[in-house]
């Protein structure tokens, strides 16, 4: 099977890292691993990159200290970050940071070859006037005000029971409301709908 191209995972988690590589590399791509955000600055040859894959949260520098130190240095190739349980808001700011994709943990195989497959087609940033935009602006600008402070407060990554506290309705009308923004805007989850918004430029 042909390489399609060496994709670098960063991520302080051995087993996780072991796993990753064994799914890409049984799928044509080169990969190289590190432990950890310094041991990559300090010795990765980034020219020769298809695609970096890093956890947001680790010891040290975290994926988004990663992606914008890479930013300063111009890197070039797509970045896509792992985010676990409660790390919706970091990852949010990675995206705002040029990050084309996020996936939550526990990493989907099926999400992870998608996602890899489209970052390294497509541009870091899509243009803010094109079809995809404009369509997913549009379903955003036809939440009602009171969805929109719900999907703030879901953006942020914070518990339906908080958002409900901060807006003085119940826990089950934020329930409501979340569904209601799903069902809208057209999200098959609450990643997608946090990178929905987040195109938008909400």
């Amino acid at each position: 099977m042909p390489g399609k191209g060496e994709v670098h995972i960063v991520d302080d988690d051995d087993a996780i890292r072991d796993s990753l590589a064994f799914l890409l590399d049984t799928s044509g791509w080169r990969t190289r691993l590190w432990p950890s955000a310094e041991s990559f600055l300090a010795e990765a040859e980034v020219t020769k990159i298809a695609c970096l894959i890093t956890d947001v949260r680790m010891p040290g520098l975290s994926g988004l200290d990663l992606v914008q130190r890479l930013n300063a240095q111009g890197f070039v190739a797509p970045i896509i970050v792992m985010t676990g349980h409660g790390d919706i808001p970091l990852a949010v700011d990675a995206m705002k940071a040029g990050v084309v994709d996020f996936l939550e943990k526990p990493i989907n195989d099926d999400l992870l070859m998608g996602a890899l497959e489209a970052a390294v087609n497509k541009s870091r940033k899509a243009a803010p006037d094109s079809p995809q935009v404009l369509e997913t602006r549009k379903k955003f600008h036809a939440l009602s005000p009171r969805e929109r402070d719900v999907l703030d407060g879901v953006v942020a990554g914070k518990p339906n029971k908080v958002i409900a506290y901060e807006l003085g309705i119940s826990p089950r009308t934020v329930e409501v409301y979340r569904a209601g923004l799903m069902s809208k805007t057209g999200a098959g989850s609450l990643s997608e709908l946090v990178k929905m918004s987040i195109l938008a430029g909400l």
